[in-house]
């Protein structure tokens, strides 16, 4: 056993489960990839100002959960814990808002860390599909976003999940509500960290998980009595839009989301299967975040969605995703010139696209039997001295175990036709 071990909070993905995360990545970014958007890669680390201006100073995530640390140089970095401030830096930086198609729409996947309390579907280290949409102020952008998560869900045999919907209003309307908010909470008995938050972003008191905090807020003012009617207008359009599209949603005062950036549209996606941590994915409109951190104005929306919180939703509702062996042939050979000429095979048929497996390391008939069982293979290509002989190979169907001479210039046609 090794001396050395995953650090706490933190998981291996291996094989065989890590085919069940490649196909929730895969399921999840079909419909973004059929909708013109483009895929970014982001460094894994950013400056930390990046974060603390975008994602907010007063957040849990700045204040409490950032893998913040100064490099040798001097710099102060930061594990990237979210991904939407990084998409958008890097799209400023490359200056994609300005070649005159906006939205610019990209989606990404990748991990991302946040140092909290570990437990069942809360990591330290955690993987996300996300999707953006930078430079376009249309209620119909919101709603394709919502859309198509609801798309990607569905299309993995999710069903009992619920989409939360909410507005936060904009700098024009929000700061009326911010002010009679503020008003109400300074005469809350809350302790000396909240009552700070109060004074930077009182909207995330709202988000407060602690009982004792939320007992209190009974009778808070509610952010929609001060909606401004742009705002109210524009929030009904996008409930239309997902109304005429068949997507369900439930309307929730309260939501919030983590995140200082968030204006007008809000949602969360829960699923009631994973207790406390219920949030699979969510996103919001932030049009003022580019601004935030150093670029023109820019509205845009986006999401994330929890891959590692998207599994555990598929096994509360006992879904199994078909997920193709990774070997449908597996090779056996019986003596040295059958490696030679087995191993040949086996590269032609990789070649013709057919995932294809080897008995390495000179295994006997037996073990060697075994292993292409184990593999899930449907198909065994064993050769011997007498079959090469002969010019041929045998071919065994594991399921039913036909087995039969197949001419060696005529595996690759045979093993497609048999794979059909």
């Amino acid at each position: 056993m090794s001396t050395f071990q995953a650090p706490k909070g933190t998981y291996d993905l291996l094989p065989p489960n890590s085919a069940t995360y490649l196909a929730v990545r895969e399921a999840i970014s079909a419909p973004l990839r059929n909708s013109g958007y483009g895929y970014i890669e982001t460094p894994g680390f950013e400056n930390v100002e990046l974060f603390a201006r975008g994602v907010g100073e007063s957040t849990d995530i700045v204040t409490k959960e950032m893998y913040a640390f100064e490099t040798k140089g001097g710099d102060r970095l930061a594990l990237r814990p979210e991904g939407t401030a990084s998409v958008l830096r890097a799209a400023l930086e490359a200056n994609l808002h300005k070649g005159g198609n906006l939205p610019v729409k990209l989606w990404y996947s990748g991990s991302y860390y946040r140092y909290e309390r570990p437990q069942k579907g809360r990591y330290r280290h955690f993987s996300q599909v996300g999707a953006e949409a930078i430079g376009a102020e249309d209620p119909a952008l919101d709603a394709e976003l919502i859309i198509l998560a609801d798309q990607a869900y569905r299309s993995l045999g999710l069903r009992n999940f619920r989409i939360l919907l909410n507005s936060l209003g904009d700098k024009e309307c929000r700061p009326v509500y911010r002010a009679a908010l503020q008003d109400f909470l300074r005469g809350l008995d809350l302790d000396d960290d909240t009552r700070r938050r109060v004074d930077i972003n009182p909207l995330r008191v709202l988000d407060d998980k602690r009982e004792s905090v939320r007992k209190q807020l009974t009778g808070a003012p509610a952010l929609g009595d001060y909606l401004c009617e742009a705002c109210k207008a524009y929030h009904e359009q996008v409930r239309e839009l997902l109304t005429a599209a068949g997507v369900a949603f439930e309307d929730d005062a309260n939501l919030v989301r983590g995140l200082d950036y968030y204006t007008r549209t809000t949602f969360e996606f829960v699923h009631d299967g994973l207790g406390s941590q219920s949030a699979v994915g969510g996103g919001g409109r932030y049009d003022g975040l580019s601004e935030m951190i150093g670029g023109p104005a820019l509205p845009s929306v986006g999401w994330a969605l929890g891959v590692d919180r998207t599994v555990l939703a598929l096994e509360a509702e006992g879904v199994t995703l078909d997920i193709p062996a990774a070997t449908a042939v597996y090779a056996v050979p019986l003596g040295e010139e059958a490696r030679r000429v087995l191993f040949g095979q086996v590269t032609a048929l990789r070649k013709a696209g057919i995932a294809t497996d080897f008995a390495f390391g000179g295994k006997g008939l037996k073990n060697a039997m075994k292993s292409a069982n184990r593999s899930g293979a449907r198909l065994a290509l064993v050769a011997g001295e007498r079959d090469l002989a002969e010019g041929v190979v045998q071919l065994k169907n594991l399921e039913s175990g036909e087995q039969t001479a197949v001419p060696l210039d005529a595996v690759v046609d045979e093993v497609r036709r048999t794979l059909g």
